[in-house]
């Protein structure tokens, strides 16, 4: 960068700016940027899952389960809004499933439609609690135990 400094008083400074090392950082940050990219995004090729927006069919004898953390740290497993431990759970799942099959007929029934277990899941939860309450409601006997959950803000219902 120069500036000229003359004697005579017509003589204006030159207040141009040599962009010539700016130019050349930029180029050499260019290239340091266009080689630490690829090594930075090593990924492994995967087919995730289409995600569907489909609003559920809200049935009386399906089972709803809210789990969230409590304050002490343990899992805290909801029926409706009852509070359950691990082993009510369960004997309150089999209890279910039984009043079920003998109110659509017996096992024997080719149309015997069985009650599903819904789990809405607090995003701070632990994923053991969940994990527990899913392993508890198939080993009571529920074959269909799906999670609850609400779309991103600002997006509609989508058919794939």
């Amino acid at each position: 960068m120069a500036m000229s400094v003359g004697g005579d008083s017509t003589e204006k400074p030159m207040s141009d700016i040599n962009t010539t090392p700016l130019v050349d950082v930029m180029l050499v940050l260019l290239i340091i940027f266009l080689i630490a990219v690829p090594v930075v995004l090593q990924t492994i090729d995967l087919k995730l899952p289409n995600v569907r927006y489909e609003p559920t069919q809200t049935k009386p004898e399906n089972v709803n389960l809210a789990i969230r953390a409590e304050a002490d740290g343990r899992c805290g497993v909801y029926w409706n809004t009852t509070r359950m431990g691990h082993q009510e759970l369960e004997d309150a799942a089999v209890k279910k499933l039984k009043l079920e099959i003998e109110r659509q007929g017996g096992a024997g029934n080719p149309e015997l439609e069985l009650p599903e277990a819904h789990i809405r899941g607090d995003v701070n939860v632990p994923w053991q609690c969940v994990g527990g309450a899913i392993y508890t409601m198939q080993r009571a006997g529920f074959a269909k135990v799906g999670f609850i959950s609400e779309p991103p803000p600002g997006q509609g219902i989508t058919r794939l």
